[in-house]
């Protein structure tokens, strides 16, 4: 059983040099143990192994509410974070606010959601540097204004978004709807001032594809339709013969059925990071991006990210003078990163180890010594 951010760390057992967590996280050593079994359980034909694995999903949905400290019946599982906005976003009436630099999950919904129901208005913010900050909300909003999207952590500069500073801008009647995904499990958040979660488990969480979620609180449920409800919307289970209404809770944001061994994916995921506690895996994550930032300074690459914890995730974005040769000495020397849009990403995770931020200080040097 793991207790300790040490039997967490020991969960890691990839090669050195991965430092592109943001992108995907390799799967944990406990997820891929327990998912055998239950991939063994599944090959019985026995009903009652069947069914003790499809009930990995009221465990996932109850392990998401533990971690993200909200109810468990506001959660729903869903294929992915897009699935859990598109939700969200297609069923608004009015201007919803987002800025156009976000991860194209939220751009997309919101324009999608403009041109099929002309319901909604967007409402693109202007920022500086990208980062969606209380006073650049406060300085947009309207009074035709129902919502803003934005993300937890921003996945090209690793700011992260003040979510109760957020809030205070909206007021109390707008709605706050956040993507998680960059910090969900080893950031802590002020999830309740959010009316909608959306995440996925398949970077930091290191659970896999398939692996979303998403919560909708009772105002949220109030203000958004659920336009994209399918069948498995509904209470009581499959209905022939006649279409019901949604349900009146959360379920009403699901389309069917989900993979029972994405849930079971992410149960042990969201269980592993439980007993650890956000906090000390948060703590263990800063102290690695420190080590990254106090690299690039070294040698003169100028950091983009924040370098305030507070208004930081895991990324650290790197504004090298030239890309291609910082990223070609980075591959030279096996080190995983995103390079793209004249930045290098750069994402450790907890059990990022020694060698490997050795590695990377490696290519920085080299790369230095370039110029």
């Amino acid at each position: 059983m793991i207790s300790t951010v040490e039997e967490y760390r020991a969960t890691f057992d990839g090669e050195p040099g991965y430092l592109n967590w943001a992108a995907f996280g390799p799967l944990s050593s406990t997820v891929r143990d327990e998912v055998v079994a239950d991939l063994g359980m599944l090959g019985t034909g026995r009903a009652s192994s069947i069914s003790h694995v499809e009930e990995r999903e009221d465990e996932a949905r109850q392990a998401v509410g533990d971690v993200l400290g909200l109810p468990a019946d506001t959660v729903t599982l869903q294929p992915s974070t897009t699935y859990g906005i598109m939700h969200a976003v297609y069923g608004l009436t009015g201007g919803v606010l987002a800025s156009p630099a976000e991860f194209p999950t939220i751009p997309t919904a919101v324009t999608r959601a403009a041109e099929a129901f002309g319901r909604v208005r967007p409402q693109w913010l202007e920022t500086e540097g990208g980062f969606v900050t209380p006073q650049a909300v406060a300085d947009a909003i309207d009074d035709d204004t129902t919502a803003l999207v934005v993300s937890h952590v921003d996945f090209r500069t690793g700011y992260r978004a003040d979510l109760a500073g957020l809030r205070e801008a909206l007021g109390p009647d707008r709605l706050l709807i956040v993507d998680a995904t960059q910090g969900v499990g080893v950031l802590e958040g002020d999830w309740d001032a959010a009316d909608v979660v959306a995440g996925h488990g398949y970077k930091w969480l290191r659970a896999g594809r398939g692996t979303g979620f998403a919560t909708f609180n009772a105002h949220a449920r109030e203000m958004i339709a659920p336009v994209l409800s399918g069948f498995f919307g509904v209470e009581g289970g499959l209905t022939v013969d006649e279409v019901p209404a949604p349900a009146a809770g959360a379920r009403a944001f699901t389309i069917a059925r989900g993979d029972a061994l994405a849930a079971a994916r992410l149960a042990i995921a969201l269980s592993d990071v439980a007993a650890v506690g956000v906090s000390a895996i948060e703590e263990a994550l800063t102290e690695r991006t420190e080590r990254v930032i106090e690299i690039a300074q070294r040698h003169d690459i100028r950091v983009l990210t924040p370098l305030d914890p507070a208004r930081r995730g895991g990324i650290v974005s790197l504004v090298p003078d030239s890309v291609a040769a910082l990223g070609a000495e980075l591959a030279n020397r096996g080190v995983t990163v995103t390079a793209r849009s004249g930045m290098v990403r750069v994402a450790p995770h907890v059990g990022t180890d020694d060698e490997t931020l050795g590695l990377l200080d490696e290519a920085c040097a080299a790369y230095a010594q370039q110029r």
